[in-house]
């Protein structure tokens, strides 16, 4: 980059070192604007906390969430920083592989559509609990906490880490040290939420995230919209110019190949995304924060609708990126494209340079930043609630713990939790870590929902057959990550100098999700063997039945 001006189609970029497009008036405006949300929400946070120290309260709001509430903050769940960088650069840089990637977003919410009554009416607060409806005990608590962490932990580094060299490039801070002191400023936001307002101030927290990022998302993608006259066949036509691979960018295959390796892959790729977005332990921990059953199913409906119109922005926002400002100016900046969406809107308008391409671009840069701070809340929370009510206050007090003692030690748990993802997050700083996010992913949907729709939907299985399938799910997804490409032997991968890679896709789900339902079942076959099988099912089944039905004696 050598500071001149780049003109693709019609957008002007000013490009300069790091965060080129940038002038120093617009980063004084992005700095402004992020201290301003980091104070409001901070507040908003505080105010809502919970008045008194009850589990209900702090992990669960009461239960006080109406189902628009709830929709709101479920959308606010799936807004994370990869939807917003990371899709819409795979949209811009990869077209129709981007586009499906965006249509697997709405069918996890759609998953989570079917699953939201029975969890709710099964569940208190953790996936521990759920778990622990048909398998009381510690060990099925201690393997909820577990697979909670592993899912938690990683999805926590990447989203800080990613946020932290984004932060410090918005704001013209480009060498090491800030970037880690921008990671350490967000992770300490990320601990204030659940640990200063329990859900209450976490759900807050996601409501006005979902505001600022919805309006950020809605402006660009009406602009570039109105670059065409309304007209999307020109968008496509010009976005397929602008990929400079106009021959293959709206067919599949562009991003992991056209045979049949590739496409096994792709197809893994997005069964992963699928199901694992729809049980992430945040997103279950979400949903009890209603009234009951209907209440969840209504909020994932409202959701649902809500995500589908946000992800139909993503993909205008993609298309614009591709047609208005180019695939080698994209690619300049980012091989991955995650830049994509800050270089259209630095560019929209007239560019930063005049007050309202400025704006623009800080309304975008600032709902990239608020998108994090919500999602990771949410998550830190989910982790501590494992930690403290499932592991503390159940496998090793076994419910003896007051409840000021548990949230003592919950609050604890997100200081904890935050304190080692901060940690984390800023020794992975100079390696490419984007893998985590697809193993948080996988080890959702390969550990967290088979146990889940095994214990609310089988009779039949058991303690030995849910141990199975959540320590079965984690080894493989975890196992077959490592020896991924992802993390060795190819350029992108986190040591690209080394290759110790067998497995040969991307990520492990094709393999490890089915595996996990089959260890399942085997498990559940091989305790039965081993005492008499009466026909009726498991013990505890017909209660715990007629309450994931109804509800009934859950709180």
């Amino acid at each position: 980059m050598d500071g001149d001006d780049v003109v693709m189609g019609e957008v002007t970029l000013f490009e300069g070192p790091g965060a080129g497009f940038l002038g120093s008036g617009a980063q004084t405006a992005v700095l402004v604007s992020f201290l301003a949300f980091a104070g409001l929400s901070l507040l908003l946070c505080v105010l809502a906390a919970p008045e008194r120290d009850e589990v209900a309260d702090f992990y669960a709001a009461n239960r006080s969430l109406t189902p628009f509430q709830a929709a709101i903050a479920l959308v606010g769940g799936y807004m994370s920083a990869a939807t917003l960088l990371s899709t819409t650069g795979l949209v811009a840089v990869v077209g129709y592989d981007g586009l499906v990637l965006v249509l697997s977003t709405s069918l996890a919410l759609g998953v989570l559509l079917i699953l939201a009554g029975p969890l709710r009416n099964a569940g208190r607060f953790t996936i521990g609990d759920i778990l622990a409806l048909r398998m009381p005990g510690a060990a099925p608590r201690i393997a909820a906490a577990l697979a909670t962490l592993a899912v938690s932990l990683p999805f926590l580094v990447v989203q800080l880490s990613g946020v932290g060299s984004t932060t410090a490039l918005l704001i013209g801070l480009e060498n090491p040290g800030a970037q880690k002191a921008c990671i350490v400023f967000v992770g300490t936001l990320m601990i204030c939420y659940p640990v200063l307002g329990g859900m209450r101030g976490t759900s807050v927290v996601q409501i006005l995230k979902v505001v600022i990022v919805f309006g950020a998302v809605a402006a660009v993608a009406v602009l570039v919209l109105n670059r065409f006259h309304w007209n999307v066949n020109a968008l496509l036509a010009a976005a397929t110019r602008g990929s400079g691979r106009p021959d293959v960018y709206l067919h599949s295959g562009l991003q992991l190949g056209q045979d049949p390796a590739g496409r096994l892959d792709f197809f893994g790729t997005q069964l992963t995304v699928v199901l694992g977005l729809a049980v992430m332990p945040h997103m279950i921990t979400q949903i009890n924060s209603v009234a009951d059953g209907a209440a969840a199913r209504r909020a994932s409906r409202y959701a649902l609708t809500a995500i589908s119109v946000f992800c139909l922005l993503v993909v205008i926002a993609g298309l614009g990126a591709a047609a208005l400002v180019g695939d080698r100016t994209i690619t300049a900046v980012d091989p991955k494209g995650q830049m994509s969406l800050l270089l259209l809107a630095g560019g929209l308008e007239g560019g930063t340079a005049n007050a309202a391409g400025s704006a623009l671009f800080t309304a975008v840069a600032c709902a990239v930043f608020v998108a994090v701070l919500g999602v990771v809340a949410g998550a830190a929370l989910s982790a501590a609630a494992a930690l403290a009510h499932d592991v503390h206050a159940h496998a090793v007090r076994r419910g003896r713990l007051t409840e000021m003692r548990e949230i003592r030690s919950a609050r604890w748990s997100g200081v904890g939790i935050g304190v080692l993802s901060i940690l984390l997050a800023t020794l992975s700083q100079g390696y490419n870590v984007n893998f985590l996010s697809s193993l948080a992913l996988a080890v959702a949907a390969s550990s967290v929902l088979p146990a889940v729709v095994y214990t609310l939907f089988w009779q039949r299985y058991n303690r030995t057959g849910l141990l199975w399938t959540v320590y079965g799910g984690l080894a493989t997804s975890i196992g077959l990550n490592v020896f991924s490409p992802t993390v060795s032997g190819t350029p992108f991968a986190l040591f690209p100098h080394n290759d110790f890679h067998w497995y040969p896709m991307q990520t492990p789900g094709v393999v490890s999700i089915p595996t996990a339902f089959l260890l399942g079942w085997v498990g559940s076959v091989v305790a039965r063997g081993r005492r008499a099988d009466d026909g009726q099912g498991e013990p505890g089944y017909a209660e715990a039945e007629f309450r994931i039905l109804t509800g009934a004696g859950g709180d």
